[in-house]
């Protein structure tokens, strides 16, 4: 009687063991099926746009094509983007193993830049962003046919761009129209669309886009960037690193790592420095003036409910920062014609000017001159939080540019 009691409990264990096995498995099984289903979620997700689903089912089979007869596997798991302002090109490499070299799949001409060479420091400059971005946006409703957005202002724009009004809203797009975006045609746009849309949803979620001055292999437009540095010397540092990037690779076929110092400069992990060789002028050394922040660190407000206001408003700064910029303008060196210069400043709680330094840019005369222009502005309405006044720390860049 006990040993049937006993086979009975061990049949009953047996049992219970084979069903958790089998529920397991089932797991396992959807679990895998998830997986691979997942891969295209994003893919299907924008397929349930009409406009999207369309784009797919007229472009993606001469796609497949077009990879095949270039040897390259379809899809893409792996796109990095160059674009080249003054060559007007956007360059689309592909691979599919992170180890392995990119190629170049194809080549689209831009159909027109806005601004000049250099970076974008602030909102209405119609500047197109200089550096190293990846793609934060798939926008499928576009006013410009198919969009993707880039995520300006990165790291280094945050900490160099004006404080108040960066700008924004950067995007790869179609339509060929412009102010201060980088556009291709709508078929260009279709295929570029559809290509980061199967890497995105292969893993790849920070496709990187890496936006150049110029084609540094084409000797015409380095010639060209060569003047324009004669003009705009404070741009030299930035187009050296992006040389340097675009140097490693064109040697190596892999995208450098990108980093962001304090100061908001890029800072190139494993490539070798290049140092941009400047003529040194005759003039006197002056001991570096140690200014005193009169408000301690926890007493300026990070975040605030409203920010400071110049009496007049957004305009009236504009007016004030555009004035100095011209009459600070003869103290540029000689053959400078302008620099972009960042300043630090601070509007106390009682909203008075209490202190400016000039962190990047400018010379030592000029940058003496701007600092009291800052500190001798009028009264500003403080910043509030929590419907209270407080101190707050600021950055502003301000352009300082000759007549001609």
């Amino acid at each position: 009687m006990i040993f049937a009691q006993r086979a009975e409990k061990e049949y009953k264990r047996i049992q219970i063991m084979s069903k958790a096995k089998y529920i397991f498995t089932i797991i396992v099984l959807v679990g895998l099926a998830y997986s691979v289903n997942g891969q295209n979620s994003f893919v299907d997700y924008q397929k349930s746009f009409a406009k999207i689903a369309d784009v797919f089912r007229r472009k993606e089979d001469t796609l497949r094509k077009q990879f095949e007869s270039k040897k390259l596997q379809w899809p893409a798991k792996y796109v990095y983007i160059r674009s080249f302002k003054y060559d007007s090109q956007l360059e689309v490499w592909v691979k599919n193993t992170a180890k392995e070299d990119f190629k170049l799949f194809k080549t689209y001409k831009i159909c027109a830049m806005a601004g000049s060479l250099g970076p974008k420091r602030m909102q209405g400059d119609y500047q197109v962003p200089e550096g190293f971005y990846y793609i934060n946006e798939f926008k499928p409703n576009s006013a410009y046919h198919l969009s993707l957005g880039l995520n300006y202002p990165n790291a280094a724009d945050r900490l160099l761009s004006d404080s108040l009004a960066p700008g924004g809203d950067i995007y790869i797009h179609g339509s060929c129209v412009t102010e201060g975006c980088i556009p291709i045609n709508n078929d260009q746009i279709e295929e570029l669309y559809i290509i980061t849309s199967y890497a995105r949803a292969m893993g790849q979620e920070y496709i990187p886009v890496h936006i150049f001055p110029v084609q540094f292999n084409n000797a015409r437009s380095v010639s060209y960037l060569e003047r324009f540095l004669q003009m705009y010397k404070t741009y030299r540092p930035l187009a050296t690193t992006l040389q340097s990037a675009y140097d490693y690779f064109e040697k190596n076929k892999q995208v450098p790592v990108a980093m962001v110092n304090d100061r908001g400069d890029y800072a190139m992990q494993d490539l070798p420095a290049k140092v941009a060789k400047e003529p040194i002028a005759n003039k006197p050394k002056r001991e570096p003036v140690d200014k005193k922040i009169p408000i301690p660190e926890d007493e300026l407000a990070k975040v605030v409910n409203n920010q400071p206001v110049f009496p007049g408003g957004t305009k009236a700064f504009q007016s004030f920062l555009e004035n100095a910029g011209k009459e600070l303008a003869p103290l540029l060196p000689e053959g400078q014609r302008a620099a972009y210069i960042v300043i630090d400043y601070i509007i106390d709680k009682e909203g008075k000017p209490v202190y400016a330094k000039v962190v990047k840019g400018g010379n030592d005369d000029l940058n003496d001159e701007l600092e009291k222009k800052f500190e001798n502005m009028p009264q500003w309405k403080p910043a509030i939080r929590q419907e209270q006044p407080v101190a707050m720390r600021l950055k502003q860049t301000i352009v300082v540019e000759a007549t001609p």
